[in-house]
C-alpha cells in the first residue's frame, strides 16, 4: 500500500512538474511554441491518436492548429510539420536547422547509439560523407551498379519461372532480390536464394520491421522504460537484432582476415581501411562500432522499403491491368522481349516512369519520415521550436496534398504526366524525404525500382487467384511505415 502511495505521489510531482515547464516554455504567440491540442500529463495526446493510422488523427489536427503544430508524445514534446509548403520550408529552405535526427529508442538499442542512421553532429557528417562517396564510387546510380541490378533480375526471372504460372507468394523473393544488390555493395558478394541462413536473415529483417510498423513498436520508441519491462513480442525481436548483428560480425571478421593491399572489394573493406588510416586520430569516428552499425543501417533498409515498394507496384498491376498492359505496350515498343532494360530507358519510356513515381508516391512508404530533432533553439514560421524538441516531416502530407496534386487519394499516373504524355517531375514527390537528411540510397532505389519492375513486365503478366477485385491495396500496418499487404499472384510467361 505505502508503495503504491508513493508511485502515486512520484506521477503527481512528475506531471505537475511538466505542466509547469510546458507552460515557462510556451509563451503564445511571437516567438512561443505552436499551437497544439491539450495534452494530458505523461501521455500527452496519445489517446487522442488512432494508433492504425495515426498520421490520420494528425491530418485532422492540422486543420484547426495550421501546418505547424505541437502534439505531445507520451512526455516527449513533438512539433508536426504537415502539408509542401511547411515541410520543405523546413527540410530545404531552412536544412541546417533540421539536421538533427530523433534518437528513436529501438534503432539506439539495435545500433547501441552508433552508426549513420540516428548520429548527429561531426559523427553524422563524417559517416554521412564518407558512405555516399563509398557507395557512389561502387557504382550506385552509375553504369557499374545498373549491371548489378541487371544480372540480378535475371536471376529473379528464372526463380519465378519455376512456379510455371502457378501462385505464389513473391515476399521473400523480392526480398532477396533487393538485398542481393546491397550484399554486392556492402559484402562484395550475392546469395543463393535457396540459402537456408540467407533466407532465415531476411525472415528476421522482416519481423523487425513489422514491429517497427506495429502499434507495440510505437509504445516502445515512446515509452522504452515501461515497454521493455513488460512481457510481449518485443523481446524476441531484440534478440532477433543480435543474430543480424552476429551475421553482420561474422562479415566484418571475413573481411579483416582477407583483406589485403590494392583496391577494396566493397564497402566493408573501404572503411576498414579508413579505420587503419585514422587510428592515431583522436576525433575520428572510423572506429569498429561505427561500421558495424552502419553495415546494419544499409542492409535492413535498403532490403525491405525497395522490396516492399516493387511487391505493392505488383499488387497495383494486378488491380488495375490497364495499367500493366499500358506498361506492357510500351515496354515491348522501346525495348522489346529480349533486350535488358537500360537506366537510359527511361527517357523513353514517360508512362511507366510515371507508373513507378506514382507507386511511390501512393504507397506512401514512411508516412512520418524519420523523426528530425532540434540540436539548438530554431525560430520557424514567427515561433520559437526549443533544443531538444522532435520534429516530425508528415510526408504523407506531402505526398496527399491536395494543392499538389489533382487526385491524391487516388491511384492515377497521370499526376506525373503533361497533356502531351511527357514525365513531368513535382516537387511535392518526396518519398525519400528532402534535405540534408534525405535517404543516402534514393538513387539506388529509384534504379531497382526501374529495373526490376520493368524486367519483370518485360517476361510476365500478373494476375491473382482471386481476381483484381480481391486485391486491398490498404497498407496492412500504418504507424511507422506503410507495409503492403501479402498476395499470392500468378506470374504468367509473355
Amino acid at each position: 500500500m505505502e508503495v503504491c502511495v508513493a508511485i502515486l505521489l512520484v506521477g503527481a510531482l512528475l506531471a505537475l512538474l511538466w505542466l509547469l515547464v510546458d507552460k515557462k516554455k510556451s509563451g503564445g504567440k511571437g516567438g512561443g511554441l505552436p499551437p497544439g491540442p491539450f495534452a494530458l500529463p505523461l501521455v500527452g495526446n496519445l489517446l487522442q491518436l488512432d494508433k492504425h493510422v495515426p498520421y490520420k488523427t494528425l491530418l485532422k489536427l492540422s486543420e484547426r492548429y495550421g501546418p505547424v503544430m505541437m502534439v505531445h508524445l507520451g512526455w516527449q514534446r513533438a512539433v508536426v510539420l504537415v502539408g509542401y509548403e511547411a515541410v520543405k520550408e523546413a527540410l530545404v529552405d531552412q536544412a541546417d536547422d533540421f539536421t538533427g535526427r530523433m534518437q528513436l529508442p529501438f534503432l539506439v538499442k539495435a545500433t547501441r547509439g552508433y552508426g549513420l542512421g540516428i548520429s548527429n553532429g561531426d559523427r553524422w557528417r563524417q559517416l554521412r560523407r564518407f558512405t555516399l562517396t563509398t557507395l557512389r564510387d561502387f557504382g550506385m546510380g552509375r553504369k557499374g551498379m545498373e549491371a548489378w541490378i541487371q544480372e540480378e533480375s535475371k536471376h529473379m526471372r528464372g526463380h519465378i519461372e519455376t512456379y510455371k504460372a502457378a501462385p505464389f507468394d513473391p515476399s521473400f523473393l523480392l526480398s532477396c532480390s533487393v538485398s542481393n544488390v546491397i550484399c554486392c555493395l556492402v559484402f562484395g558478394q550475392r546469395f543463393d536464394y535457396e540459402d537456408p541462413d540467407f533466407l532465415r536473415l531476411l525472415a528476421i529483417i522482416f519481423k523487425i520491421l513489422q514491429f517497427v510498423a506495429s502499434p507495440l513498436g510505437q509504445m516502445y520508441n515512446i515509452f522504452p522504460w515501461l515497454i521493455e519491462r513488460l512481457p510481449g513480442s518485443q523481446h524476441k525481436v531484440f534478440a532477433n537484432m543480435e543474430v543480424v548483428r552476429s551475421f553482420i560480425d561474422q562479415k566484418i571478421q571475413q573481411h579483416q582476415d582477407s583483406l589485403e593491399p590494392g583496391p577494396p572489394r566493397d564497402f566493408i573493406d573501404c572503411f576498414l581501411n579508413r579505420i587503419q588510416q585514422e587510428k592515431h586520430n583522436k576525433t575520428t569516428e572510423f572506429f569498429y562500432e561505427n561500421l558495424q552499425a552502419t553495415v546494419m543501417n544499409l542492409f535492413m533498409a535498403g532490403t525491405e522499403t525497395t522490396s516492399s515498394t516493387i511487391r505493392y507496384a505488383l499488387s497495383i498491376f494486378i488491380k488495375h491491368p490497364e495499367v500493366q498492359e499500358k506498361m506492357q505496350k510500351e515496354i515491348d515498343a522501346v525495348i522489346g522481349r529480349e533486350r535488358c532494360v537500360n537506366m537510359e530507358d527511361r527517357k523513353s519510356m514517360p508512362f511507366t516512369d510515371a507508373v513507378i513515381h506514382e507507386v511511390q508516391r501512393f504507397l506512401d512508404i514512411a508516412p512520418f519520415s524519420l523523426p528530425h530533432y532540434t540540436l539548438h533553439d530554431v525560430s520557424f514560421r514567427g515561433y520559437t521550436i526549443p533544443k531538444d524538441t522532435i520534429v516530425v516531416p508528415l510526408l504523407h502530407s506531402v505526398l496527399k496534398d491536395e494543392t499538389q496534386w489533382a487526385d491524391p487519394l487516388t491511384f492515377d499516373p497521370q499526376h506525373f504526366l503533361d497533356h502531351n504524355g511527357n514525365f513531368k517531375k513535382n516537387p511535392s514527390f518526396m518519398p525519400f524525404s528532402s534535405g540534408k537528411r534525405a535517404c543516402v540510397g534514393e538513387s539506388l532505389a529509384r534504379m531497382e525500382l526501374f529495373i526490376f519492375l520493368v524486367s519483370l513486365l518485360q517476361h510476365f503478366s500478373f494476375s491473382c487467384p482471386g481476381g483484381p477485385d480481391s486485391v486491398d491495396l490498404t497498407p496492412e500496418y500504418s504507424t511507422f511505415t506503410n507495409m503492403p499487404r501479402r498476395h499470392q499472384l500468378v506470374a504468367m510467361p509473355r
